[in-house]
């Protein structure tokens, strides 16, 4: 009998305000005490430990004093490395924490008859085999799994996990349909549990020939409308007995309160706005409280910035609120013809107008437009290091270029 934590997609150091920044902190470290505490005898990160490849002094201080407080406990960490931990250079802060023995990265392979092999993890302690899959921007972690040789993980035995950072075409959620995924047959078959992240919603799933997939969530909502829908965040306990057999135990993790105020403004005037916002929060005490204030509809007279907002907002911190947040994207006036705008995350917003705008194969290759396009954006995105020379780093571009893009461009390349 053994039990492992699974937590995924912690993203700290996401947050720009300072006070929202620290929250995400404080989950993060009240996962781990949880884990302490039960003396688990290991965690799976399913990727995006933080939200960029070479975070912030005071994130990278924070992760590495809880690693080592986990590490002092005899509790060893597994995790493969997310869209948001990614780097095209591939030089994350997870490759620092791995050389001080803070954690594994399970995302290992190696190149066979122009096949990709992965390699499995064993625990030493409880001889779990584990196996990962790292995530990519813009799902291009697709092109890795389809190049996988899955032959050697579904014919190992013992007790297997399998970390990945991506969602599944058949398991997306209704509003996140957009999301780029891969499809359930790429996964390698015969695995016990499947600790997937990316998907930003608690989900689990059990599929004849895979087992449990399992999304456990942030943990800790990472925008206004994962607050408004999530709340909070947490993780999965999970508990294996001497059968194999599988027992999954959430364990919410709960830092500051969340409450919504909703309110319709269609054929209202800014006056009454104000008068039924003042209404809702009369006689209420919002201590340690992040308050989501949304306003939607067309206002019957005056433009949204006549609504004293401001006023409103500081009754609330005056009340104890811990953090305000509003969304008014969706409220208009009378005098203005409203104007229909989808509002989403800047990647959803890239991959929108490369789909619209870049189709097909190239021609005289077989190589899609479109993942070309990608792979360059993520190729280009990369940061000058402060320390690194201008001349250096237009090399290493340069380099990089030619390894992981003109390499395999040729290697498509229509004969």
């Amino acid at each position: 009998m053994f039990k492992f934590a699974h937590i995924a997609d912690s993203h700290i150091g996401g947050w720009r305000d300072l006070r929202m920044r620290n929250t995400g902190i404080e989950a993060f470290n009240k996962a781990i005490d949880f884990c302490i505490k039960e003396k688990v005898d290991f965690v799976v990160f399913s990727g995006d430990l933080f939200d960029t490849a070479i975070p912030n002094i005071e994130a990278m201080n924070n992760v590495t004093s809880k690693l080592s407080a986990l590490k002092k406990a005899g509790i060893r960490f597994y995790a493969v490395p997310g869209s948001h931990d990614f780097s095209p250079s591939g030089k994350t802060f997870l490759t620092t924490l791995e050389a001080a023995g803070l954690l594994k990265n399970v995302a290992k392979a190696s190149l066979e008859n122009n096949s990709l092999k992965l390699e499995f993890t064993i625990d030493e302690k409880t001889s779990v085999k584990i196996a990962g899959m790292p995530g990519r921007k813009g799902a291009l972690e697709r092109t890795f799994f389809e190049d996988v040789d899955v032959s050697n993980l579904e014919q190992e035995g013992g007790f297997k996990i399998f970390v990945f950072h991506s969602a599944i075409s058949e398991f997306k959620p209704k509003n996140l349909e957009s999301m780029e995924s891969i499809p359930l047959s790429l996964l390698p078959k015969g695995f016990n549990y499947y600790a997937a992240g990316h998907v930003h919603a608690r989900n689990v799933f059990e599929e004849k020939d895979y087992g449990f997939i399992v999304y456990p969530g942030p943990t800790f909502p990472n925008n206004f409308s994962e607050l408004e829908k999530l709340k909070h965040g947490g993780f999965y306990v999970v508990t294996v007995d001497n059968n194999n057999i599988i027992k999954m135990d959430f364990q919410p993790i709960i830092i500051r309160n969340v409450y919504s105020i909703i309110l319709d403004c269609d054929g209202k005037s800014t006056s009454e706005v104000e008068s039924e916002l003042m209404s809702q929060i009369n006689n209420r005490e919002f201590y340690n409280t992040i308050v989501l204030l949304r306003l939607y509809g067309k206002l019957s007279s005056g433009k949204p910035s006549d609504i004293n907002l401001k006023e409103f907002i500081t009754t609330l911190y005056n009340k104890g609120a811990f953090f305000v947040m509003k969304n008014t994207s969706q409220l208009v006036s009378k005098e203005f013809e409203e104007v229909k705008v989808n509002f989403s995350s800047p990647d959803e917003i890239e991959d929108k107008t490369l789909r619209e705008n870049v189709k097909g194969k190239i021609e005289g290759t077989d190589y899609d437009a479109l993942e070309l396009s990608k792979e360059l954006i993520a190729l280009l995105s990369e940061e000058k290091n402060d320390s690194e020379l201008k001349r250096n780093f237009e090399n290493r571009i340069v380099s990089n270029f030619r390894k992981q893009i003109l390499e395999k461009f040729s290697k498509k390349t229509t004969k």
